[in-house]
């Protein structure tokens, strides 16, 4: 019988290569997403084939028709400018979300994948991060409401999984990119590449010092998937364990467009993160997944992207 996945934000970025990769796979997906920060655009080009599309605010009982393989819960705004602009909407389906979208795979007897983040270790004070390490994050700062409701979901999963016997997993998701990001992201990726596309100034926060690890966005997709067929149960990180500063990313993407754009500097926002490396031991060992896509491999498709939507 072939197998049914529900994902919820199937309109996002990552949802949309998850609909993708898996429909590949002989899958049939259902797609909910209520299009705050999704896109339909993302999902066109699959609307013929074993896909089908809800428009549903998963905050509210989700109902789903059917028999349902697995529930992978991608559904968030995901970037800092979403979640300074949306942060109820984004505590509620951290926490409301997560509980209707366990909910369902709980009635349908599914596998449940939650979307989590490195987010949850916050600023680290451990370096590269283990999934042992259980953060350093400020509830209260600008970025708590989505770091808090990340490591609510993973709170709420593990209790269901510990309470219930839910078959559920959790996926902490490290930098990513590739095309179908949002020019107006927010994120350092589309941020430089709309800019330097345009030949404006690069803006770099802080010196451009603090580092993070970029992920395309079909080795992350093969890790989740990898997860998501396996028998663990315990967080693990899927991500690049290649570091660079963000400075060096800016000068990487203004030389590969051919840029005339020069580097400015803002200041550092409150509670933005000076390190950021994944250790994926676990990944490699339980799920024998890493990275194989190159840094300029994955800057080339996701700039060919870019230019089709930056004018």
């Amino acid at each position: 019988m072939q197998k049914r996945v529900v994902i919820t934000g199937a309109a996002g970025f990552i949802g949309s290569h998850l609909s993708d990769a898996l429909l590949d796979r002989g899958y049939a997906v259902v797609g909910i997403d209520n299009l705050l920060t999704g896109d339909l655009a993302n999902i066109a080009h699959i609307k013929n084939r074993d896909f089908e599309f809800i428009k549903h605010d998963v905050t509210n009982y989700i109902n789903v028709d059917g028999p349902v393989y697995a529930v992978l819960h991608w559904a968030s705004p995901a970037s800092p400018i979403d979640y300074l602009e949306l942060p109820i909407p984004t505590l509620k389906v951290g926490a409301l979300g997560t509980h209707k979208a366990l909910g369902l795979a709980k009635a349908k007897g599914a596998r449940f994948v939650i979307a989590s983040t490195s987010e949850v270790y916050g600023d680290p004070l451990e370096h590269p991060q283990k999934e042992t390490y259980w953060g350093n994050v400020n509830p209260i700062g600008p970025r708590g409401v989505y770091d808090e409701a990340k490591r609510f979901a993973e709170a709420m999963t593990t209790a269901y999984h510990r309470y219930h016997g839910l078959d559920a997993k959790i996926v902490r998701i490290f930098n990513t990119y590739g095309p179908r990001m949002r020019v107006k992201d927010g994120r350092a990726v589309p941020a430089f590449m709309s800019q330097a596309l345009r030949n404006e100034d690069v803006t770099v926060f802080g010196d451009g010092s603090q580092t993070r690890s970029f992920c395309y966005v079909s080795d992350l997709v093969e890790g989740i998937i990898r997860m998501m067929e396996s028998g663990e149960n315990s967080p693990i990180n899927i991500g690049n364990p290649a570091e660079m500063t963000i400075k060096q990313i800016a000068e990487t993407i203004i030389e590969m467009t051919g840029s005339t754009s020069r580097i400015i500097y803002q200041p550092l926002p409150e509670d933005d993160p000076k390190v950021r490396r994944p250790d994926i031991t676990r990944a490699r060992t339980l799920l024998g997944w890493e990275p194989k896509v190159d840094l300029r491999e994955g800057l080339t498709k996701t700039i060919d992207y870019f230019r089709t939507k930056v004018l």
